[in-house]
């Protein structure tokens, strides 16, 4: 799937640099670029970002129906959350938060942004699988499911069957009534 670029963002998102008294820059809240689609252009940026939080990338590598979407300057993302579209399902993965800004709400700002996207799709249920975000995503209103328990469409994405292994939690959130 060819990836697109397109600019969609909360104002709420921009910020202000500081200085640490030691002359280092510390931001104080998220990066000022809004949340784009990255193209394939932006590809090994993004299989470097998730490669070095550990985070599984063979699938993107060589074509994935995720579309991923960052937060950060364009050479270096600073904030990545991926959305897979499967007609009423959604598949959440691949998101990370540069380690510097963690705790200040972009990782809950890239998902409420994929879970808007998700909604304006059609989506009805947006699902995951994580192996140490249970509790960040128990916070958004997701709940843990029994893997039997995932629909079709998305008990046969790689993720699901190959990448994730079978210790991933699978969670899911309603996103309609």
């Amino acid at each position: 799937m060819a990836l697109g670029f397109e600019l969609a963002a909360p104002k709420e998102l921009f910020v202000e640099a500081k200085y640490h008294q030691s002359g280092d820059f510390h931001p104080q809240a998220p990066p000022e670029d809004p949340p784009r689609l990255l193209g394939e252009k932006q590809r090994q940026e993004v299989l470097e970002v998730l490669s070095q939080a550990g985070l599984p990338t063979e699938d993107l590598a060589h074509g994935s129906q995720a579309k991923i979407f960052a937060l950060g300057p364009s050479h270096t993302p600073e904030g990545l959350v991926g959305l897979e579209l499967y007609g009423r399902f959604g598949l959440l993965r691949s998101l990370v938060v540069s380690d510097y800004l963690r705790g200040r709400g972009l990782g809950k700002t890239l998902v409420r942004f994929a879970e808007q996207r998700a909604r304006e799709q059609g989506v009805e249920e947006l699902y995951l699988l994580t192996l140490s975000a249970r509790d960040f995503f128990l916070k958004l209103g997701f709940c843990e499911l029994d893997r039997k328990l995932a629909p079709e469409p998305i008990r046969t994405t790689s993720e699901f069957l190959n990448i994730c292994p079978q210790s991933a939690v699978l969670m899911m959130k309603r996103l309609v009534g």
